[in-house]
């Protein structure tokens, strides 16, 4: 490859480091048994520990590579100053080889805004948590601890670290960590996987499979539920219907073929939640709207609650977005 990499693809390449460090925050956080969990909004809108340090060391190891980006993150964070050991100066070589798409390559950093979410699933963080074994009996790995095998673990498979790159508006490259991906291996497994995507040159580190057949799996919100958000699923008329938390988790479930559809009619997601998942869906030919149909815009100046909920899928959107009921359309107003 001759000359400099594009801005875009350094970035990328630099969040995927950083994306990665944040995962490992997360897990010693959690092994720590400290969570210092605080209440933002509710019992449903938490922040801990890892939240907040995961944050500080994504925005400030990106924000002190590309100081002319514009970062958003989902805490509210006081300025203090971090120690050096938050900071993430490395970056992913497989990406800086990777042929940057055209109309991308002559994008500076001025230009680009970041959307992070440090911690997506907070809430299934904190309940796994109690479930973890007192760190004197726990077994560790390399990576992380080893968490003993239990019904309510599952829920650390919906937690996700999430960066997001856009510009003019557009979700256009993602990072998700997944920090505890392969607990349920046991000890020496190495904990953690982290996958990327940019629209127009693919999506890595998974793979991409769909729901078999002509079976509709619907994927939505475990924990923030009401009557529209069930009226709007009972409308897809689905086989099957999965309640996980964390949008991250969920489009996950979509590009490896657990659920063909994300359906939340309801306006609790943010920005941060929905702008790398995005990016990664579009990079394998799916699509991600509100329920309308309608495309979110991600410009540094846009409100940040994507008020008309999401409708996401790896295939067949338009059949989704044509089975949304008008009572639901009604309730939730466009951007």
């Amino acid at each position: 490859m001759s000359g400099s990499p594009a801005v875009v693809m350094r970035l990328l390449a630099s969040a995927y480091s950083v994306a990665e460090k944040a995962g490992s925050i997360v897990r010693k956080v959690l092994h720590s048994g400290e969570l210092g969990i605080v209440e933002k909004t509710g019992a449903n809108d938490l922040q801990t520990l890892a939240d907040r340090l995961a944050q500080q060391s994504i925005c400030a190891s990106l924000s002190r590579r590309f100081p002319k980006i514009t970062i958003i993150g989902e805490e509210e964070l006081p300025a203090e100053d971090l120690s050096e050991d938050l900071i993430e100066n490395g970056h992913s070589e497989d990406i800086l080889q990777k042929t940057c798409p055209a109309e991308y390559s002559g994008l500076k950093e001025e230009e680009i805004v970041v959307w992070v979410d440090p911690l997506d699933g907070t809430k299934e963080y904190t309940e796994a948590s109690r479930c973890v074994r007192h760190p004197a009996e726990a077994q560790i790995s390399h990576k992380g601890p080893y968490i003993s095998h239990s019904t309510a673990l599952w829920l650390l498979d919906n937690v996700t670290v999430l960066i997001g790159i856009a510009c003019g508006g557009k979700a256009i490259a993602g990072v998700i960590n997944q920090p505890f991906y392969n607990y349920q291996l046991g000890p020496g497994a190495e904990l953690g996987r982290t996958m990327w995507g940019m629209p127009g040159l693919g999506a890595f580190g998974f793979q991409l499979q769909e729901v078999p057949g002509d079976r509709r799996i619907i994927t939505t919100t475990r924990s923030h539920s009401n009557k529209v958000v069930t009226d709007c699923v009972d409308a897809m008329e689905p086989h099957d219907v999965l309640r996980v938390g964390g949008a991250g988790n969920k489009i996950i479930h979509l590009v490896e073929g657990r659920a063909s559809a994300y359906v939340f009619a309801s306006p609790g997601c943010k920005k941060w939640d929905t702008c790398a998942p995005e990016a990664i869906l579009h990079a394998v030919g799916g699509k991600l709207t509100d329920i309308h149909g309608n495309a979110y815009r991600y410009d540094a100046n846009v409100k940040h609650m994507n008020s008309a909920g999401v409708l996401a899928a790896l295939r067949n959107h338009e059949y989704y977005a044509s089975r949304v009921p008008q009572s639901v359309l009604q309730a939730l107003k466009s951007d």
